[in-house]
């Protein structure tokens, strides 16, 4: 224990006084006006339409107990996720992240369980060095590795040999078992890349690097893993768990409202729409109450789909020109969609993305929107499929240490250790 009594009397204290002037009663009324009369489309500075609702706009509610228990429309659904040991330095001079991808089904399917896609994402600092590998099967063809030298660069390694690594075994392995799925495909994380088309709006090294071959070529398996799934008419969708988008809060203070946008981020912001609480007292027009306690938690709200163009969206918009990569089908079908589902039982936000392909069908919506409402509201967060396919990626926290030091080993050489590896160890991220 590091903390006197007198120190967490200081700290209540500290909080009483921030909560005496930082005073959020009207963030919900905020709320409601942005959701009234900013999003249908939101525009933005240049007076392009970022936002832009899909059918009506509105918020929907739905029984958690009912809707968990009501047959899914979907009879499989697959789920898809890549995990990392997390980017690595050695004394040599090698930066290195390795990515392990598996697809989860349910019902389940151990034969598809058993396979794995396995990239080594490297760095070297000696211009001679080639160490690029392709696909080598082993373990009776269920698994495949191979070694991807990354670009030299002055900043950024370490980021970078993990983005390339985790997004490379990701789409390499769902588009190797892409006709595996019959129904529905959940990619544990956004539909396209996020940061891989981010760097296009850092700074100069970062977007040099994405006129490169390997970067694009990740992308471009993105782009064509949706028109395979377009052409077999499958359903695929990104579960986002963490959502941190900026896109609506950020428009809205660019564009200069006559209010404060008080959220980080849309998450945030959708959060306090989609809350219910009880009124103080019961009384229909009283003030809603505040606390833990007072948040109704037998529904789970929701949102309307929308057609999301602001951001690195803009990159897959109809009027992007998607990393430079050809398309096959109408740019339109490519668009990122995404509704917003609210689980108030655990407090938590979830962002649910599919191509306009999909989501300009109202069936097919209502389809993906039923059985990702099912799924949360029978696991109070990501739905089955999702959870399995991050438990066959995931790489435990000693499997981390022992990877590592297996290279640091076979490559001679020691891992560049910090002081908080010293202090912390190895820990699950």
């Amino acid at each position: 224990m590091t903390l006197d009594p007198v120190h967490v009397d200081s700290i209540a204290d500290l909080a009483a006084y921030l909560a005496s002037r930082v005073d959020d009663t009207d963030h919900v009324d905020v709320a409601s006006r942005i959701w009234e009369g900013f999003l249908d489309p939101l525009y933005g500075p240049d007076g392009r339409a970022v936002l832009e609702p899909i059918g009506e706009r509105r918020l929907r509610a739905v029984d958690a107990e009912d809707v968990a228990l009501a047959s899914p429309p979907f009879e499989t659904v697959h789920g898809l996720d890549s995990g990392t040991i997390n980017p690595t330095t050695f004394k040599n001079g090698l930066v290195l992240d390795l990515a392990q991808a598996a697809m989860a089904a349910v019902p389940s399917d151990l034969d598809l369980h058993r396979h794995r896609s396995i990239v080594a994402a490297t760095h070297v600092t000696d211009e001679t060095a080639a160490i690029d590998e392709p696909w080598r099967k082993v373990d009776e063809g269920y698994c495949r590795w191979r070694v991807l030298q990354i670009p030299r660069v002055n900043r950024y390694a370490e980021g970078i040999v993990h983005a390339l690594a985790l997004y490379l075994a990701e789409s390499s392995h769902a588009l190797e078992h892409a006709d595996e799925v019959s129904d529905l495909l959940v990619l544990d994380g956004p539909l396209y890349p996020v940061e891989l088309l981010n760097w296009r709006e850092r700074d100069a090294e970062l977007r040099a690097l994405t006129e490169e071959l390997k970067p694009r070529s990740i992308v471009e398996n993105y782009i064509r893993l949706v028109e395979s799934f377009v052409e077999r008419d499958v359903p695929l969708c990104g579960f986002v768990k963490n959502p941190a988008s900026k896109r609506i809060v950020g428009t809205l203070r660019e564009g200069d409202v006559e209010f404060d946008v008080p959220w980080a981020d849309d998450a945030a912001f959708f959060a306090r729409l989609l809350e219910r609480r009880e009124q103080r007292g019961g009384v229909a027009d009283g003030e809603p109450t505040q606390g833990v306690e007072g948040r109704k938690t037998d529904e789970l709200t929701f949102t309307n789909w929308f057609v999301s163009r602001g951001g690195v969206d803009a990159t897959v918009a109809a009027d992007g020109d998607a990393y430079g990569i050809e398309r096959e089908l109408d740019p339109t079908l490519y668009e990122k969609c995404f509704f917003v589902v609210y689980e108030p039982r655990t407090d938590v936000c979830y962002r649910v993305e599919t191509p306009y392909a999909f989501a300009r069908d109202a069936e097919v919506r209502e389809s993906i929107t039923r059985q990702i409402l099912g799924d949360v509201a029978a696991n109070r967060g990501p739905p089955e499929a999702v959870a399995k396919a991050d438990e066959l990626a995931k790489i435990s926290a000693r499997e981390k240490s022992s990877l590592r030091q297996k290279f640091a080993e076979t490559l001679d050489t020691d891992e560049i250790k910090r002081y908080d590896d010293v202090r912390w160890g190895d820990v699950d991220q």
